[in-house]
């Protein structure tokens, strides 16, 4: 292989689906596979944001309304793709949801948890990723190859004062879904990572990380003094769908300008 940079992290015309690509950090990590040339499918809940990404910021990409918390709406989804394209190359398990304040505040405390917005969270912060892991690794052990890459966060790696219960555990389980994927597939050659953000300024938790004002406690937590914006994803993103990542899998890979490092 050579050691260019242009071939370690070639991605062109590698078929691609991002899920909660309306937005944030899975609008950064589509963006990114598209401007190297990726064949990208957006996928998102919020049709209406959506239906504006396709057509406003990635107007060569495809796009899906779906619910990752529907299991057989994404199995459709994906199986759909590969039908089309004809393989699977690269999946992002993005798409995730916050419900509720950390334990900073009283409402956020375990006694005050409401079941309903614990279970929504887990739909799609935990099932959800792994209905779409299940039903990309379907297709990948078939072609014997495949990129399966997914958000987790700092926060499913230490407790935080900034973190819910119900985003901690999700995250947290999906840290060690990543793992045991990895030991199944990792004969097939098929590559499964995580990638664990700290604070980006995206609407997580009801856009609380777009205020610089409401963030400059979080800024303190963090060793850079900063919050970080959606395209410093960009990098890692990248490496893990490419040529340069062969070798890398049940890795968690944080982006958190230090904050785990303390």
């Amino acid at each position: 292989m050579s050691l260019t940079a242009e071939h370690l992290f070639a991605v062109k015309g590698l078929v691609t689906i991002v899920t909660g690509a309306a937005s944030g950090l899975g609008l950064a990590i589509a963006e990114t596979m598209a401007a190297n040339g990726a064949d990208v499918v957006l996928v998102d809940r919020n049709e209406k944001e959506l239906k504006r990404v396709g057509e406003e910021v990635l107007p060569r990409t495809e796009i899906a309304a779906v619910d990752v918390a529907d299991p057989e709406a994404i199995r459709r989804l994906i199986d759909d793709v590969v039908a089309r394209k004809g393989k699977l190359d690269v999946v992002f398990a993005n798409a995730g949801i916050s419900a509720g304040p950390g334990i900073v505040s009283p409402k956020g405390h375990i006694e005050n948890i409401d079941l309903a917005a614990w279970n929504e969270v887990l739909a799609t912060n935990q099932t959800g990723v792994f209905t779409t892991m299940q039903a990309a690794a379907r297709h990948m052990k078939a072609q014997r190859r495949g990129r399966i890459v997914v958000t987790a966060s700092v926060g499913g790696l230490r407790g935080a004062w900034a973190t819910g219960y119900s985003y901690a555990a999700s995250k947290a389980a999906v840290v060690n879904l990543v793992r045991q994927a990895a030991l199944e597939l990792a004969p097939f050659d098929i590559q499964v990572n995580a990638i664990a953000p700290g604070f980006f300024r995206t609407a997580l938790g009801g856009g609380r990380l777009l205020d610089e004002t409401a963030t400059k406690p979080l800024e303190a937590m963090v060793p850079m003094k900063r919050i970080a914006m959606p395209r410093e994803i960009a990098g890692v993103s990248l490496l893990l769908a490419s040529p340069a990542a062969s070798y890398i899998t049940g890795s968690v890979f944080t982006v958190d300008g230090g904050i785990t490092a303390a």
